[in-house]
């Protein structure tokens, strides 16, 4: 058994997640799919256009479990938006950590520092849609046993009818709760203590690029915040439903509303829009 951190390609134009309810149904395949295929989940984060894991497993267990994730998900995206590609676009890349020196710390700071590096927000333990705020906790989370829903409710949690694994606890936002199923122990076991992880996130190169950033000082909104209000305003604006509906004038006026409302980088431009980074770039130059 070893560690392994599994990362999904960035999409350049299209986002796996684009609201709420998709994150849910993101979070809630996880301990799913880690019962099936044997994983344990140190670490994770589920971010827009990609996501990143760290598992402790064989590499065909880490294999099996990315490509099980993609494929329930993908079954739930073809569901509700009739989107077929997008996860088969979405290529993994799977890499072996070296338990010797700081490889294993340094590897679990980079994934729960994804969202303060998007500005998101301000630190890790402020986003749920991961195991940001899991570790050296005073107090557990509370949430209602999953042993105790209707074969329905479980189903309609999971977006499956296998059989679920035991102690699951749903917290009040709608999601398995991460610390009722990772080993949180042996991620603090492996900091030792609350400090030496937070020099690890404040030195990771996700901390860097925010540091670095000219935007670091004010995060931007979510993807899932940006995307109903760019059609929204594709609506009020132009009476238009879609963007590919707009004119080239009009895609620059509502990309320029966008920067202005939420300021929103070229990435996320292209996230929420659908159009290229080349695209963008020439269209507000």
């Amino acid at each position: 058994m070893d560690y392994y951190l599994v990362t999904t390609s960035h999409l350049e134009s299209a986002t796996l997640f684009r609201e709420n309810a998709d994150f849910i149904v993101g979070m809630n395949a996880v301990p799913l799919i880690a019962a099936y295929t044997g994983v344990v989940i140190v670490a994770f984060i589920l971010m827009s256009n990609h996501v990143h894991f760290i598992l402790y497993c064989t590499y065909s267990q880490a294999l099996d479990f990315i490509n099980g994730y993609k494929k329930h998900y993908s079954f739930y995206l073809a569901k509700k938006y009739g989107i077929k590609e997008t996860l088969r676009r979405n290529s993994v890349d799977i890499q072996k950590l070296d338990q010797s020196g700081e490889s294993l710390e340094r590897a679990i700071a980079y994934v729960q520092m994804n969202p303060v590096a998007a500005n998101i927000c301000l630190n890790p333990f402020d986003y749920p849609w991961g195991t940001g705020n899991c570790y050296f906790k005073v107090s557990t989370s509370k949430g209602i046993p999953v042993d105790n829903l209707s074969a329905r409710s479980r189903h309609a949690l999971f977006h499956s009818r296998k059989e679920v694994p035991r102690g699951l606890l749903v917290g009040e936002s709608g999601f398995i709760l991460p610390e009722s199923y990772i080993q949180k122990g042996r991620v603090e076991a492996i900091f030792r203590s609350p400090n030496r992880m937070q020099y690890f996130l404040n030195s990771s190169s996700k901390a860097k690029i925010r540091l670095e950033s000219k935007d670091s000082e004010t995060p931007s909104l979510k993807d899932t915040v940006v995307l109903p209000l760019m059609l929204d305003l594709c609506q009020k604006m132009f009476g238009k439903g879609l963007v590919n509906e707009l004119t080239p004038e009009q895609l620059t006026e509502l990309l320029r509303q966008l920067r202005y409302r939420c300021s929103s980088n070229i990435n996320q431009l292209a996230r929420v829009t659908g159009l290229s980074y080349t695209q963008i770039a020439k269209l507000l130059e």
